[in-house]
């Protein structure tokens, strides 16, 4: 992978003045994705699946195949299983309010999931009276299967896990969970908006039932999501959010809905957001996960290796680099988070401190806040040192 030619695809990193390790919350975007989306907005910006005009026609046609591109990216079945949304957060909400759970249905979630996968069923619970239970983590920050194994019985309707924890890069064994859920009859579904730009996803292979990611953390443009589901199931699911595109016809008395995906997708979509994420899994799959994998492998590993040795700080999760992806989450005993955040962002290094939208694993633990590294592949050796020796020198003032 050359490194040098990559980087200069992302205008941001051209200068060299700028170390971006925030990745976590939101990656950078290449030219070819900042121009697909300019051009919609210059050459057709117009509205798709309305009118007629060749303006329109030309919106319709780039949003299908967009939707077949995220189809082929993800291993679906066919386009129709991809919903566009917003983000990752709509998709898990989509689900939630649209799955037909009852009073003492009991869906599983774990203990590092981001709010969005444990405030909509906090609010089931309140509403419906579903029951939400926690599967714990072991010591290590690392899933632990038998514990999931005794949280399954037959009135588990939904497991609704994390695939990448943004909290700690842990990725937990997807295929054995889904094939033990299946064999309780529960659904799963995947929060995947950290896996989707760090390895390959195919939901086909994987046997989920449900699985969302957001654009914005895969080189795409913000605003934009996907949730992918079983045909069969989307049939089945009515949609919480209803109006423009969404029916087939409509009286005064009675109304018709489109099928999968359209009804889902309710009023004017992001055409220029979803054309542009399409160019961002072109660009993903033009990089290789492979090499993707071992930049931010040998990235993390240096960055752990350096972190591990300065007094004071400790790193959330497993101490192998190779099993937190692309990062490296810490915290100080007596440093706040956002003052190390702040003093990096002056020597022009960008990553991230607090809670990380995780404020239940973090209060559980009695921890206020960590500072998070996040890489990516098109991060260098030589930024991870710059990194590494500016934080030695914060860290020394405590």
């Amino acid at each position: 992978m050359e490194i040098d030619k990559i980087r200069q695809d992302f205008p941001i990193l051209r200068d060299g003045k700028t170390i971006y390790f925030d990745n976590a919350c939101q990656s950078l975007r290449p030219e070819s994705v900042i121009a697909a989306i300019d051009e919609y907005y210059e050459k057709y910006p117009a509205c798709g699946g309305r009118s007629v005009h060749k303006l329109a026609e030309i919106v319709t046609k780039r949003v299908d195949e967009a939707r077949s591109e995220i189809a082929k990216f993800i291993g679906a079945n066919r386009k129709e299983e991809i919903i566009f949304t917003k983000n990752t957060t709509e998709g898990i909400n989509l689900v939630a309010n649209s799955l037909d759970l009852k009073k003492g249905d009991i869906v599983l979630i774990t203990d590092k999931e981001h709010n969005s996968n444990l405030i909509p069923w906090q609010i089931l619970s309140e509403k419906k009276g579903i029951i939400l239970k926690i599967v714990h983590s072991k010591d290590d920050n690392t899933f632990d299967l038998e514990k999931f194994e005794s949280a399954m019985t037959d009135n588990v309707k939904l497991v609704s896990f994390v695939f990448t924890s943004n909290l700690d890069g842990t990725t937990i064994p997807a295929e054995e969970i889904i094939k033990i859920a299946h064999e309780h009859g529960a659904l799963v579904m995947l929060d995947a908006a950290q896996t989707m730009a760090h390895q390959k996803v195919d939901v086909e292979k994987l046997e989920v039932d449900f699985l969302a990611f957001s654009g914005h953390k895969m080189l795409g443009p913000s605003g934009t999501g996907v949730l992918y589901g079983k045909y069969k199931l989307l049939e089945k699911l009515e949609p919480f959010m209803v109006g423009g595109e969404t029916v087939q016809f409509s009286t005064y008395e009675d109304h018709k809905l489109l099928p999968p995906p359209e009804k889902f997708e309710a009023g004017l979509q992001d055409y220029a957001g979803i054309i542009g994420l399409a160019e961002a899994a072109k660009y993903i799959e033009s990089v290789g996960f492979e090499s993707i994998q071992k930049q931010e492998k040998e990235l993390n590993q240096y960055i752990s290796k350096e972190i591990s040795e300065i007094s004071g700080l400790k790193i959330i999760g497993p101490a192998e680099a190779e099993r937190r992806g692309s990062i490296v989450n810490f915290y100080h005993e007596k440093a706040e988070p956002h003052q190390i955040a702040l003093v990096l962002s002056e020597a022009g290094i960008m990553v991230r401190s607090g809670q990380h939208c995780v404020h239940s694993w973090f209060n559980a633990k009695g921890i206020k806040g960590s500072v998070r590294a996040s890489v990516a592949f098109y991060n260098t050796l030589e930024e991870a040192r710059v990194f590494c020796e500016k934080l030695k020198e914060i860290i020394k003032l405590y």
